[in-house]
This record gives structure tokens, C-alpha cells and sequence, in this order.
């Protein structure tokens, strides 16, 4: 399995996203350039100049016209994909932690920081008002318990589902920003949250070492991956009952040790016997973001390193069959 190296940031990947096809991949990082690259050859299609800060989160459109990032300059952006023009600009009180568009891509969800004496917020914005970056969001919902980690769409867009920093998971109404459900997912922070294909369920990475597959519906735990260190990232395969772990030491103390020590290794699990069958090295530090390609005959990865990679699968991924 060789590895696409594309090396466009000079600081840690934050987060890394396919668009819908899987023929772009997004990537932002602290170094408050967004890039986007040919999944297919890893050669870099250009990038989003505009932030002062670092980027945090970025979301493509379902079309691919349409592509927002949010970072810690206190702004969410919008930008024109075709050719990196910033069409919006909103200016938020504290950090933009998340940022994701609706299925429909009608309207977009995103989430601040709490910092400087503002408590976490969720707002919603209306993507079809052409003003809407320039005016209040549509919905505005106070997070003062803990702030919002992750975040994703729910089915229909009738709802949007929230990690937090204390580990809880919740479901909120989008017509009336009430709270619909909130349970206990994880004993540490919640780094990342990625639905299935169909959106039925979704897999958690968290601090706690552990990553959790949920009913999107009930916020069932299904199933539980067990790992021996901080888990940043989670991704379920669209064709197998696959998930890919990725993750590592704090970046803080990764200077400490060696990277076989570190264990900045991607780790496949089975989906449903929850068991480790394989392991993909490469990373010069922790594993930040992991993304499944849509066809899932390939996975990217961003790390503390400043890299990422494009993993296409031998044949022999396909080949291989469980022992029950």
C-alpha cells in the first residue's frame, strides 16, 4: 500500500475532507491556508487565503460549488470552489470549532469556543439568503455546560447531533434549538464524530482511548474499540464493515519519545466483532483526521506532521474474510 504524500501545510492538519464524488480532498491546518488537492494523484488544485488564524474545520457542499472553513481568527468563511474567491465572511465572538453543511446544503451548523468570558453557541445559517453571512443566524443555541467538540447533520436535517468536551453526546431539534436527547458517550473529551454513509449511525474518537459506534436515532452504543492511547479520529468505511482508528501521544509531549513508542499508527477494526486486523504506519506524529474515499477503495490521513496521505487499498483488503 503506497502512500500519496501531499505536503502543502507548514503547521498540523487539523481535519481533512473528500467532497461527495472523492475526486477533491480538503484539508485545513494551523497554518490558515486551506488547500485542495486531486485525491487521485495528490497534486495541489490551489487554496483559501484569507484567514489570520488557525483553521480548525472545514465542510464542502454537496455540489462541490461551495466550501466554508471556520478558525480561530473569530471567523467563519465561505468561498467559491471554482476559483478560492471568499463570497461570505461572518465574524464570531470566539473560536469557530466546527462548521458543517446540511445534506441539502441549504443551510450550515456552526459552533464557537468558549473563551474570553462567551460560552459556546450552535447557530445555523440559511446558505440560500445571499446576505445570510452578513446578518444574525437563523438559530442560535447557548452551549454553556461544555463546549461542542464535534458536530454533524442528522437525517432529513431535522436535527444536528453534538460532541462535547465532557464526553456527553446530544441531539438538538433544528426548528426549535431545544435539546432532544443527551447521554454520557465517552469519560474524556470527544475529538471527532463521522456518520455512516446512509447517516443511520456514527463513530466517536476520543481522549478517553476508546471509540464508540452510536445509533444516530437513540444514541445506542453499538460498539466499542479499544485502543492504549488517545484516539483523534474515526472513520467507517462505505463498503465494508470497516472503521479506521487514528491518534497518538498529546502533541505536547510527543517530543519525548520515539514514534515507535508513539504509536502514530492508522488501526483498522472490524465494525462488528470490535477486534484490530490491521495497521498502517507512516505518520512522524499523531494522527489528527481520517476520511474514508466514498468509494472505499482508499482512506486519507492528516497528522501533527504537516502531511497528508492518500492510502490506496491492495487487493488483497477486499480479499480478506473475517474468522468468526
Amino acid at each position: 500500500m503506497k502512500p500519496l504524500m501531499l505536503h502543502g501545510h507548514e503547521r498540523a492538519i487539523t481535519q481533512i475532507k473528500y467532497n461527495r464524488e472523492g475526486d477533491l480532498l480538503f484539508s485545513s491546518a494551523k497554518d490558515h491556508c486551506p488547500n485542495v488537492w486531486y485525491s487521485l494523484n495528490g497534486e495541489r488544485l490551489g487554496n483559501f487565503i484569507g484567514h489570520i488564524g488557525a483553521v480548525w474545520c472545514l465542510d464542502i457542499n454537496w455540489e462541490s460549488t461551495k466550501f466554508m472553513s471556520g478558525a480561530a481568527d473569530n471567523t467563519l468563511k465561505l468561498w467559491d470552489c471554482s476559483n478560492g474567491v471568499e463570497i461570505g465572511n461572518i465574524n464570531t465572538k470566539s473560536t469557530v470549532r466546527t462548521c458543517v453543511f446540511s445534506y441539502s446544503g441549504n443551510l450550515a451548523a456552526y459552533s464557537t469556543d468558549t473563551q474570553r468570558k462567551q460560552i459556546c453557541e450552535i447557530n445555523v445559517i440559511d446558505c440560500r439568503i445571499s446576505d445570510s453571512f452578513g446578518s444574525e443566524p437563523i438559530l442560535c443555541i447557548p452551549v454553556p455546560e461544555s463546549k461542542v467538540t464535534a458536530l454533524f447533520w442528522g437525517p432529513l436535517d431535522e436535527m444536528v447531533v453534538t460532541g462535547h468536551e465532557n464526553g456527553k453526546i446530544t441531539q438538538w431539534d433544528m426548528r426549535t434549538g431545544k435539546q432532544l436527547n443527551q447521554i454520557d458517550g465517552h469519560s474524556g473529551s470527544i475529538n471527532d464524530m463521522q456518520p455512516s454513509k446512509e447517516g443511520m449511525m456514527f463513530i466517536t474518537a476520543s481522549s478517553d482511548h476508546t471509540s464508540k459506534l452510536f445509533d444516530t436515532e437513540q444514541l445506542l452504543n453499538l460498539k466499542t474499540y479499544v485502543t492504549e492511547r488517545p484516539v483523534n479520529s474515526a472513520s467507517i468505511s462505505p463498503i465494508l464493515d470497516h472503521v479506521v482508528l487514528g491518534g497518538g501521544q498529546e502533541a505536547s509531549v510527543v517530543t519525548t519519545t520515539s514514534t515507535r513508542v508513539g504509536k502514530f499508527d492508522a488501526r483498522f477494526y472490524h465494525m462488528v466483532f470490535e477486534e484490530e486486523f490491521g495497521r498502517v504506519k507512516g505518520h512522524f506524529g499523531p494522527i489528527n483526521s481520517l476520511a474514508f474515499h466514498p468509494d472505499g477503495r482508499s482512506y486519507a490521513s492528516g497528522g501533527e506532521d504537516g502531511y497528508v496521505r492518500v492510502h490506496y487499498f491492495d487487493p488483497s483488503y477486499f480479499e480478506f474474510t473475517f474468522d468468526c
